[in-house]
């Protein structure tokens, strides 16, 4: 699995000084410096270095300062690593190369030197604002078949953990999260209803939602239960 990379790597680049977090608009990992404005490192993983690798780094380049590519390293020791034409690419294109071994040390094949691309101030935003949002590190990078917890996700769960006691209004979910009545409004994954104007349930589905993923219990001060009207 390349979750199995992504704690190696995830090591190194704190190493080097960068906040790191998984699965972030796509991207594997994703490394901001406590700069402001931050540099943006991103890193692609797989098992073996190819050419999907490559185009995935090509793809995440305009949207970050720094590109790596890391992989395991092939048991025989006759992968793309030890390929010249492949580091010639990597170096061309200015992107790092990592291995990773066996045991989790990383080594540095190619340095990600070379021509900075044209930015693409939008992408590269949705990486830095979705990063900052998010709290703590819950998604492994590489990870492909299991809900990846956003920021979104992380506000959603705490909207529902508060309203798991009895219905609120979006008002007294603020001091949980400023976005509450966006997300009880939209109600992205089905989690709320609307029960009376302006207040709001937890529907079966939000219940689940706590199961999978529990949450802290962290009530909002001063909430008086939402009246109901009718």
């Amino acid at each position: 699995m390349e979750t199995t990379l992504y704690l190696p790597i995830k090591g190194f680049l704190e190493a080097a000084g960068y906040s790191v977090k998984g699965e972030i608009a796509g991207c594997d990992l994703v490394g901001l410096s406590p700069d402001e404005p931050p540099v943006v490192v991103i890193c692609e993983l797989k098992l073996s270095f190819n050419l999907e690798l490559i185009l995935q780094a090509v793809d995440r380049a305009c949207a970050s300062d720094e590109v790596w590519i890391a992989a395991r390293v092939s048991a025989k020791g006759k992968g793309r690593e030890s390929d010249r034409r492949y580091r010639d690419l990597c170096r061309r294109l200015g992107f790092g190369m990592l291995s990773v071994s066996d045991n989790g040390t990383v080594d540095v094949i190619v340095s990600p030197l070379g021509l900075i691309p044209r930015k693409n101030t939008r992408k590269r935003s949705r990486l830095v604002t979705e990063h900052k949002k998010r709290k703590g590190d819950p998604a492994l990078g590489g990870s492909t078949r299991a809900p990846i917890m956003t920021a979104y996700r992380q506000q959603a769960l705490a909207c529902a953990s508060a309203l798991r006691d009895g219905p609120l209004r979006p008002r007294d979910l603020k001091p949980v999260t400023p976005s509450a009545a966006t997300i009880l409004r939209g109600n992205v994954y089905g989690w709320f209803e609307r029960i009376d104007r302006g207040i709001y349930a937890l529907t079966a589905a939000g219940m689940e939602a706590l199961i999978r993923w529990p949450q802290e219990r962290k009530e909002p001060e001063s909430i008086e239960p939402a009246e109901i009207t009718g």
